[in-house]
């Protein structure tokens, strides 16, 4: 398999953002007890603090920085995004959804607690998503304007529209052959939205303007689908150890996937091709970001 690791450039910046991440999953997760009670509150931390690769807030502090922005206080813009993303991974893996037992190289929530436990802790991580919103907004100093439309971005990404929508399609959609199209609208959805509203959040919490915004939320909307496009590859292609989670499992729910569509090799050269639209939008808009490029190439040339 043809894969390729991040610069060094790039691996010290995604070190860097998932460390100033972390650091405010860590500060919330230990004031869980406080929120909810036991086991439900270990259930939260152990989703929350799961080793995992942090790219959609490392793409909000990517546009961020892109557009000018430059506060410490939007690593807790990044954390809410990364914490709907890990409420979403919990629910996923339950046995009335995909059914996993493996995310990032450990058991999944339901596995580690059970299936009560983890339910119930992902409906919690929703409203602590917010919380975690809400403190980046006020350490940004934003007006109501621009609060508004970060948490829009935000919660229409993970809501019917966006990925839990797309869940639904998703789930819809086993045992079905369905045409590329469709396929794409599903992970538009599912995978796309939130990476699409990374960017976007950290677009207008710098202050960008609404043209700057449109081409980072092209750029996520092409990333976000390579994303998926790639994630199919990798799931026929690596190993559950590779991974860090059960791979082959799209083929045995016999889901639609972009390779089981496209073969693998049409598959690879489908997302390298978005990724580069990705790239393009960039400099049509005439944003300069190294980053931004190298992420996009990293995303569709990853181990795992």
């Amino acid at each position: 398999m043809k894969t390729s690791t991040a610069s060094r450039a790039l691996e010290l910046y995604l070190s860097d953002a998932r460390a100033r991440v972390d650091a405010v999953l860590e500060r919330w997760g230990q004031g869980s007890d406080v929120l909810w009670r036991p086991p439900v509150a270990a259930a939260v931390r152990y989703s929350l603090l799961s080793a995992g690769k942090r790219l959609r807030p490392t793409l909000v502090l990517a546009a961020y920085e892109a557009v000018g922005g430059d506060a410490p206080g939007v690593a807790e813009l990044a954390a809410a995004v990364e914490v709907v993303h890990a409420y979403s991974l919990v629910h996923d893996d339950l046995p009335c959804m995909d059914n996993d037992d493996l995310r990032r190289g450990r058991p999944t929530t339901h596995r580690a607690f059970d299936v009560r436990t983890a339910t119930e802790a992902g409906y919690h991580m929703v409203a602590l998503a917010a919380r975690v919103l809400a403190a980046g907004l006020d350490a940004l100093g934003l007006d109501s304007e621009r609060r508004e439309g970060i948490a829009l971005e935000l919660y229409r990404a993970a809501g019917a529209g966006g990925m839990i929508g797309g869940q639904a399609l998703d789930l819809e959609a086993e045992g079905r052959r369905l045409p590329v199209p469709e396929l794409e609208q599903v992970h538009a959805r599912k995978t796309g939205a939130l990476i699409a509203a990374a960017c976007v959040i950290g677009g207008l919490a710098a202050g960008a303007a609404p043209a700057s915004c449109e081409a980072l939320r092209g750029y996520g909307a092409d990333v976000g689908l390579a994303f998926q496009v790639y994630d199919d590859v990798l799931d026929a292609t690596a190993t559950s150890h590779q991974l860090g989670k059960t791979a082959g499992k799209d083929a045995a729910l016999a889901k639609s996937t972009f390779v089981t569509l496209l073969g693998v090799g049409a598959a690879r050269a489908e997302a390298e091709r978005l990724a580069a639209r990705a790239v393009d939008r960039l400099r049509r808009a005439g944003l300069v970001s190294p980053t931004l490029v190298e992420l996009a190439h990293y995303i569709v040339t990853r181990p795992n």
